[in-house]
């Protein structure tokens, strides 16, 4: 199978992952997309994070009803912090069957010149890019690279922190999270504080 990596804390996860992710399920040649749940990234600070299975607890919820988007933890139980580099050779090692293949947005591809070993990541897994508005520029390198492929998303202007201080702020955010997330949320009373 052709796996599509979608990497993310989801923090929460909203309206704006799923159409990304159901827009390279449907309209590429990925076969699944595995939303993957970063415990820590790197560039994030740690603290607004909430607990790793809440946030997987969410993802799952959310793809319930998409049969090719599938939630994934594999990154838990990996060393800190974690590298894609790192995770992509554990899942190759793990699933040699498969391809994987790295989703990231057109914000990511131009830091991908600083990203851990991304020469390798390049050699050997293809990455799908969707649409965003970001400042910056992709570097040269990247504009025609053969194992670059920019997919035509939606382009999806929402963000968790923006629905984490709307929901502190007390708004009704109800429409940017799936249903069965809102609950969760709603339940357990997270991002209130």
């Amino acid at each position: 199978m052709k796996i599509g990596l979608y990497f993310g804390t989801f923090n929460p996860i909203h309206i704006g992952h799923l159409a990304i992710a159901n827009h390279m399920a449907e309209y590429s040649d990925l076969d699944a997309i595995w939303m993957v749940v970063t415990p820590h990234n790197p560039f994030k600070k740690k603290s607004s994070l909430l607990d790793n299975n809440h946030r997987y607890e969410m993802v799952m919820i959310a793809t319930e009803e998409y049969p090719k988007i599938k939630p994934s933890k594999i990154e838990f139980n990996l060393p800190q912090p974690n590298y894609t580099v790192n995770t992509l050779a554990h899942l190759q090692e793990k699933y040699p069957e498969d391809e994987f293949c790295l989703i990231m947005g057109e914000d990511n591809l131009k830091s991908l010149h600083k990203w851990k070993n991304y020469e390798v990541i390049l050699a050997n897994h293809n990455v799908y890019v969707y649409p965003r508005i970001s400042e910056g520029i992709v570097e040269h390198q990247f504009t025609d690279h053969p194992k670059i492929h920019k997919v035509a998303a939606p382009i999806m202007e929402i963000s968790s922190t923006f629905i984490r201080n709307a929901i502190k702020d007390k708004k009704n955010i109800m429409p940017l999270l799936p249903n069965n997330v809102w609950k969760y949320v709603d339940e357990m009373n997270f991002y209130k504080k």
